[in-house]
């Protein structure tokens, strides 16, 4: 039984369409809805009691045995709302913990749902074993000294520190392999985007993957990297990470933060959007809002509009700024429509630090020639009757200035202003 309250005194309310997608990917299904609308939650059932009346009643009729809540309860809510209806009640962010747990695969996001569930459920231990208590004091009444509950929250306190030890060397692993990429120089796409947007199809598409798919809510939870060969750049690292969602539980946002580091520590993120979507806007807004939240912020952004195969006669097409950079691309991820036009705009926005230019040496330039051919920054080289020698070079920029101190020219000394097509020489 799903149970959601408009509240005319929050400027947001959650979404009860989304709200059924999240109880079916969770592999509930649903007898029924109770709707109404509040000012302000009541403190006691978080909903009035005639509410709390009628959704006694549809649990009867309809033989639920469960209560989900499209909404976050605090633990003594949801405690008063199961004494009174007698059976299990969950909050939204126990169908998306439930959901995370289902869905991890690897040892690091077993961990991470677990982590994150134990926090949860540390709030809400109740004191379900008073009958065991016997600190009364005096002759034979004394207790052994620890109540259950407080059994409960140490053994839970042990687990979760445990976990953090764990997850700290997974972190410092993951900090080694980005470290070392960042030392060769690999730069690293992440995809980000709501939940069910088509990431892992897009992901899978581009490297040639097989990660898992599926049209329901976090289908992806663990981090998968793949490598690709892009012309012009080189090795690129591909990140396929964890959807988003409209508020989604702060202590998931810790818990998957060895995840989403891949995401802030980018050179290029591509956030996938699901053009199809009535609430295109909202998502990308609250996608910003998580990207906000984790400090990737200042990553630059490429849009991915995908699922144009959903709209009626639309072309795969790329959008620009002012400044002629690649903004958005539309893409299928299902048909390929727009792939190779997505390869060229990740190569032009990872191309924004590289430099392509012509560079005039003369017979006393040996030891920049020798330099940029040990680079691997020669494209072409070019001879001239006079015995000079025109270099197409192609190389990141701090390259290029770490070469010229190394070489101890000024760049307007090499700069070639010719037209290197009319050269009347040799090319190797």
């Amino acid at each position: 039984m799903l149970v959601h309250i408009e509240f005319s005194s929050h400027g947001e309310s959650e979404d009860l369409g989304e709200f059924r997608e999240l109880v079916s990917s969770a592999g509930v299904e649903t007898v029924g809805v109770v709707t109404g609308s509040r000012n302000q939650p009541a403190s006691r059932y978080f909903v009035g009691t005639g509410k709390l009346e009628e959704v006694r009643d549809a649990v009867a009729s309809h033989e639920a045995d469960v209560v989900l809540f499209n909404h976050a309860l605090s633990p003594t809510q949801e405690r008063n709302v199961e004494r009174e209806l007698q059976c299990r009640v969950l909050d939204r962010t126990g169908v998306i913990l439930d959901i995370f747990a289902q869905r991890a695969r690897t040892h690091e996001g077993k961990l991470q749902v677990e982590l994150a569930q134990l926090e949860h459920m540390s709030t809400r231990l109740v004191r379900g074993w008073t009958h065991l208590e016997r600190q009364k004091g005096g002759i034979g009444l004394r207790g052994p000294g620890e109540t259950q509950l407080e059994t409960d929250r140490r053994l839970l306190r042990t687990r979760i520190k445990y976990i953090h030890r764990r997850l700290e060397k997974v972190r410092r692993q993951r900090d080694q392999g980005r470290r070392a990429r960042q030392r060769a120089d690999i730069p690293t796409v992440s995809l980000v985007g709501y939940t069910n947007a088509g990431k892992s199809t897009l992901f899978n598409h581009v490297t040639t993957s097989s990660v898992y798919t599926a049209n329901q809510l976090f289908a992806t939870l663990d981090p998968t990297l793949r490598r690709l060969d892009l012309p012009d750049i080189g090795p690129v690292v591909m990140a396929d990470t964890v959807g988003f969602i409209r508020h989604l539980p702060h202590k998931l946002v810790e818990a998957f933060r060895a995840t989403l580091q891949e995401t802030t520590e980018a050179s290029l993120l591509l956030h996938v959007v699901d053009c199809h979507d009535e609430r295109r806007d909202e998502n990308m807004e609250q996608v910003e809002n998580v990207l906000l939240e984790i400090g990737a912020n200042e990553v630059p952004v490429l849009q991915v509009f995908n699922k144009i195969d959903l709209l009626e006669g639309f072309a795969p097409r790329v959008e620009r700024n002012d400044e002629g950079v690649p903004v958005r691309v539309w893409v299928s991820a299902v048909t390929g429509a727009g792939i190779p036009e997505l390869f060229d705009a990740i190569v032009e926005r990872l191309s924004e630090d590289v430099i392509h230019q012509f560079v005039l040496l003369g017979p006393t330039d040996g030891k920049v020639r020798a330099l940029l051919h040990q680079s691997g920054s020669v494209v072409r080289e070019d001879y001239r009757e006079n015995g000079d020698s025109v270099l197409e070079v192609r190389l990141e920029l701090r390259d290029w200035f770490q070469l010229l101190s190394k070489a101890g020219v000024q760049e307007q000394d090499l700069r070639f202003e010719g037209n290197p097509d009319k050269l009347a020489a040799s090319s190797v």
